[in-house]
């Protein structure tokens, strides 16, 4: 029974000596105040509650640790790039601290392996390890302050583990991995203009929105197009994994889409033959009866025939013109006095003859 007693005395400090160990291995110091950290390893799911019985995990650290890592990294990316423009320092930044290299340097320091959750939260959170990376800046920096989270990140982070210049100049399209998701999920993409201008140098900037299916994604800034598109699409793809609600949303949209387009819009015509076209006229030779029945199409005219139509009427009406009607008589030469005097003696001779 005292060994019992012993044991359950004991059991919270071995924890806490394990995770203070653990903790030095990967920060490089010791915590001050151990509560912090241990917070920072609580997931949501794990469903802890503190003295209060309230729930207690580290997204409010998570929170903290995100804009401290965010001036941590400006800082050191405005220094170890002298005379670089804001874009450039901008992408570095957001290279180093978006939540892929945060997941990897978790999982890469055994930070994941400390986290306390459910045991069921990888299939539909496989950022947890990254928010813990932030939750733990964020301990650090309540726990020892600014300059610890800044010597943390410059010599444990990005002396050992990160290649700041390889990073930097790496080219990563996030508007093809987004295009190309839109694509095998059949979700109609596009970019909208939201503002165009210049900074105060003068330079031309864009902020462009990224729109799936009408539905309006999130909204990106640069120096080019192509810059505020890239911001626009790696923002989006960021929420697309964080927030399911909006993909709830945008397939929504797809499926009303594609149900209305499939739906008839209007009546599908008839296949009869349709002989509104024949006009019939009788034909009376003035009495009551009739003699004859005509049938005139009042369709459009064919324009191919008209010619041929026009040449034969105009090729009878010289056929029945008047027989004794001749042109021989008419030439373009000039005749003679002695020519036109045998004209009309031989006139006068055929009209004495006849």
């Amino acid at each position: 029974m005292l060994a019992n007693i012993i044991d359950r005395i004991r059991l919270p400090f071995r924890k806490d000596k394990e995770l203070y160990s653990s903790l030095y291995h990967i920060i490089g110091f010791y915590p001050h105040n151990i509560s912090y950290y241990r917070l920072a390893l609580m997931h949501k799911s794990a469903t802890y509650r503190n003295k209060k019985g309230k729930p207690a995990n580290n997204e409010r650290l998570e929170f903290l640790g995100d804009a401290i890592l965010d001036a941590a990294v400006g800082d050191i990316v405005y220094r170890h790039f002298p005379g670089k423009r804001e874009g450039f320092l901008t992408n570095t930044r957001s290279k180093l601290v978006q939540r892929d290299t945060l997941n990897k340097l978790a999982q890469e320091l055994g930070l994941s392996e400390l986290i306390r959750s459910n045991g069921h939260t990888s299939s539909h959170n496989s950022y947890m390890a990254g928010n813990a990376f932030e939750a733990l800046v964020g301990a650090m920096y309540l726990d020892r302050g600014y300059d610890a989270c800044m010597t943390f990140l410059k010599k444990r982070i990005l002396s050992q583990m990160i290649n700041i210049d390889k990073v930097a100049y790496k080219e990563v399209n996030f508007k093809s991995k987004l295009i190309e998701w839109s694509q095998k999920n059949r979700v109609r993409i596009s970019f909208r203009l939201v503002e165009e201008g210049k900074d105060n140098n003068g330079s031309p900037t864009f902020a462009y929105q990224v729109m799936l299916e009408n539905i309006a994604g999130c909204t990106g800034s640069g120096f080019s197009k192509k810059e505020s598109q890239q911001n626009a699409c790696k923002d989006t793809l960021d929420k697309l994994r964080r927030e399911p609600q909006f993909i709830d949303e945008v397939f929504a949209a797809k499926t009303a889409r594609t149900q209305m387009e499939e739906q008839p819009v209007e009546a599908i015509p008839e296949t009869g033959d349709d002989k509104d076209y024949i006009i019939v006229v009788d034909v009376h030779d003035g009495d009551d009866e009739p003699t004859a029945t005509v049938a005139t199409e009042t369709s459009p005219i064919d324009t191919d025939d008209a010619p041929v139509a026009s040449e034969t009427a105009a090729r009878q009406c010289v056929d029945d013109g008047d027989e004794d009607f001749d042109l021989s008589h008419i030439s373009a030469r000039a005749k003679s006095d002695e020519e036109i005097i045998a004209a009309a003696e031989q006139a006068a001779f055929s009209e004495k003859q006849s």
